[in-house]
């Protein structure tokens, strides 16, 4: 079966960190698009970043020079590493993989970052 299983979230403080665990399993990991997506209460889903299969990195705006996304493809495995957080980044945050069309997408994760 197809499955993205997101780990890692949680409360923290303002100014603090989390990294962002999404683990892979019944695709051809190496080969997807893997990205971060992110929704937070009565607003729509949004792009937080994105890593293609040759490692490149795209960010949104409000998180580039705070979040880092990478991938170990021996694991299966997407991380988004955040730094510096503030109270908007609060949101459910979504792994999704995609491939020619193909799209998988996570449970998601809660992230508060609350003082």
């Amino acid at each position: 079966q197809v499955h993205l299983v997101e780990t890692g979230g949680g409360l923290v403080q303002p100014g603090g960190s989390l990294r962002l665990s999404c683990a892979a399993s019944g695709i051809i990991f190496s080969i997807y698009t893997m990205g971060w997506y992110r929704q937070a209460p009565g607003k729509e889903r949004e792009l937080v970043a994105l890593i293609w299969s040759g490692s490149t990195t795209n960010y949104a705006d409000s998180v580039k020079g705070r979040f880092t996304i990478s991938r170990d493809n021996a694991k299966n495995t997407v991380y988004l590493q955040m730094n510096s957080l503030k109270p908007e980044d609060t949101a459910v945050y979504y792994c999704k993989a995609g491939y020619r069309g193909h799209d998988v997408w996570g449970q998601g994760t809660q992230v508060t970052v609350s003082s």
